[in-house]
Order: C-alpha cells, then structure tokens, then sequence
C-alpha cells in the first residue's frame, strides 16, 4: 500500500512514524521538499515570458531557453544539444522538480536579472521580491 504524507502538524508527523513502524520488510520510505506550486510556475512563465519580449542585450530567445539559462546560471544541471537544424535546445533539468524554495530564487534571480536590464512587467509585482 502507498501512502503519502504532507507534514503540516505534528500529527501528521506521528502518523508518519506509525506508518514507518508497521512497514513491511524491505519497504522504501521518501522524504523529500515539497516542489513549486503551480502559482510559483505561472509566475515565472509569466516573468520570463516578458523578459523574452524585451530581448535584453539584443538576445532572441523563446521563454523555453530563457528558461534554461536561468536555471542554468542559478546552477542547476542544463545542457544545450544540437538540433537537426543545427541550433541548439535545452534538455535536462525540469523546473517542475525544483522545490518551492530553489524556485523562489530562480524567480528572484529573473526579477533582479531583468530589472537590471529594463525588462518592463506586465504585473509590476514581479520586479519586487518574487515568492
């Protein structure tokens, strides 16, 4: 049987030990961060959305690389293959695994990035500390 626990409460935590103590012989237990939430992903589609219209520094890039090359400059693992076409595209790490804390500083570094270059937001929020 699978369970799935969302820690909240100190209950929750109890029933979590009730259930690691009645676990069969060899089963996996998985503790992990909670991931973005869907607000925190139409945030950043949005932010990075209008930092691809503003074309910073001359760049051309759709909000998929935009993406990508944030993710890679906050460190997480990006690669660039080459496509058929011979231009590149991003493969790799998926913004949907990032935690609800590595996607607010991925937010907070396109806030900072396209502030600093003059990216004009659609919802003027976004230049403020992303959350």
């Amino acid at each position: 049987m699978a369970q799935t626990i969302i820690v909240r409460s100190q209950s929750q935590r109890d029933f979590a030990k009730v259930m690691i103590d009645r676990a069969p012989e060899g089963a996996v237990v998985t503790i992990k961060e909670a991931t973005r939430t869907l607000d925190q992903n139409a945030r950043l589609w949005a932010m990075i959305s209008d930092v691809s219209r503003a074309k910073p520094e001359g760049r051309m890039h759709t909000p998929e690389v935009w993406k990508n090359l944030f993710m890679h400059a906050c460190g997480h693992a990006v690669q660039f293959e080459l496509g058929l076409d011979g231009k590149p595209f991003p493969v790799g790490f998926r913004s949907s695994r990032l935690t609800k804390g590595q996607m607010s500083d991925l937010m907070e570094f396109v806030a900072e990035y396209g502030s600093r270059h003059g990216v004009r937001w659609t919802d003027p929020a976004y230049g403020e500390q992303a959350a």
